[in-house]
């Protein structure tokens, strides 16, 4: 496929949505802009998208529910997993899908799409803004999901090429992606519900004494979940997961490298926060927390149980995050749990 002359549509111009499509706009290529936010459409219109702290890019912008799928080209799936039904309902099966989220959603996994993408890169768009920061350097993971034929693997290389030309971030072509998805899904299950509960920078993590603790004692369970299920992992950073897990066991060890990785955490933006509000908690906590608990079955998970549990109780009663709710979780597990996390 010449992607030149093939249209690009990405739903979604969030913070990867946003990132990508300047990525590819300033490569040249033919990128639609697909949003659901009256405010987000009206200024993407009128000014592009723009990369803060590098330009801006003219890009078309569209409001999904005037979207229709086009016959040929790519359509960039970056939106939160819990759109997913309403979106899924609008593609042709035959519509080359390539989803660039976190999580695992049911429904998605079901769709038998061949390729997906997987971004350890940090990029904080506000809500109704056609802007977008980059908190964290990272690279985006492209790959297969399954076995491909030549031409889909074709296909695959071709997009990989177009996203890596303007160099905004790294780009890898990997054969298979489903371990970089699921070690993605290691740290996002850990950091995402505990400083967004809790309010949090994403540094906090790492400075605060309790997140600190809830934060290694979930990323050590979420990485024995995986490893029980006999779920292959990459390297997402300058760790494997097995060093991680090791790294995590020696307490001395664990404490040197947290005040190594503090700087790459702080200022850095969690998706999640903003889906907590007073009006509403819709929250992508069933596709990160929920799917390792269904993942583990009967292997113990108190750390993942709690926090679902929190949420779900976050929901219910329209709580707004606090602190706090780090000692409520540490209160509602089993004793000993946070102690034993580490010498499972």
């Amino acid at each position: 496929m010449n992607l030149l002359n093939k249209p690009i549509h990405i739903l979604g111009a969030g913070g990867i949505g946003a990132a990508v499509g300047w990525a590819l706009a300033r490569a040249g290529y033919t990128v639609v802009l697909i949003d659901s936010h009256p405010n987000k459409i009206s200024e993407g219109k009128k000014n592009g998208v723009t990369v803060v702290g590098i330009g801006t890019q003219a890009v078309p912008f569209m409001a999904f529910d005037e979207w229709i799928a086009p016959n040929e080209g790519f359509i960039l799936l970056c939106t939160k997993t819990y759109n997913n039904p309403e979106i899924l309902t609008r593609l042709p099966e035959d519509a080359f899908l390539v989803p660039i989220q976190n999580g695992f959603d049911a429904a998605l996994e079901r769709r038998h799409h061949a390729c997906e993408g997987i971004a350890s890169f940090v990029s904080e768009c506000l809500r109704g803004r056609a802007e977008t920061r980059i908190t964290r350097p990272g690279t985006l993971h492209i790959g297969a999901r399954r076995s491909v034929t030549a031409w889909e693997w074709d296909e695959i290389a071709s997009l990989a090429k177009a996203l890596a030309k303007t160099k905004l971030f790294p780009v890898e072509l990997v054969k298979d992606i489903q371990p970089y998805k699921a070690t993605k899904l290691m740290y996002n299950a850990a950091i995402s519900p505990l400083a967004a509960v809790a309010g949090l920078d994403n540094g906090a993590l790492l400075t605060d004494l309790l997140a600190k603790k809830l934060f290694f004692g979930m990323l050590y369970e979420n990485y024995a979940i995986l490893k029980h299920a006999h779920i292959k992992l990459a390297r997402i950073g300058p760790f494997h997961p097995d060093t991680v897990s090791y790294i995590l066991r020696m307490t001395a060890l664990s404490k040197l490298m947290a005040i190594f990785f503090r700087p790459s955490l702080r200022g850095t933006y969690c998706s999640m926060a903003p889906d907590i509000s007073v009006d509403y908690c819709r929250t992508e906590i069933e596709a990160y927390n929920g799917y390792l608990i269904q993942l583990a079955g009967n292997f113990p998970c108190p750390l993942n149980r709690a926090v679902l549990a929190l949420f779900e109780r976050i929901a219910s009663e329209n709580l707004k995050p606090h602190r706090k709710y780090l000692q409520y979780l540490v209160d509602s597990l089993p004793e000993g749990v946070l102690l034993d996390s580490s010498r499972r």
